[in-house]
């Protein structure tokens, strides 16, 4: 999901994406301990994705006030 998508979103959407984001996280954790997560660079991405989640809800967060 890009920024510009994020930020047309509202903040309960925003959080119910970190919700599954993290769940895909988890996952992808357990793959990797099994030996069975092929690419690595997924954890990496999850992480931005939910970073980016974070500073987008935060910027609206000021935005209200």
């Amino acid at each position: 999901m890009k920024i510009s998508e994020m930020r047309e979103r509202t903040i309960e959407e925003l959080n119910e994406e970190i919700l599954n984001v993290k769940k895909s996280l988890f996952d992808l954790r357990i793959s990797k301990s099994t030996y069975k997560l092929e690419n690595t660079a997924e954890l990496s991405k999850l992480r931005t994705q939910i970073s980016q989640i974070k500073t987008v809800i935060r910027e609206k967060q000021l935005n209200k006030q």
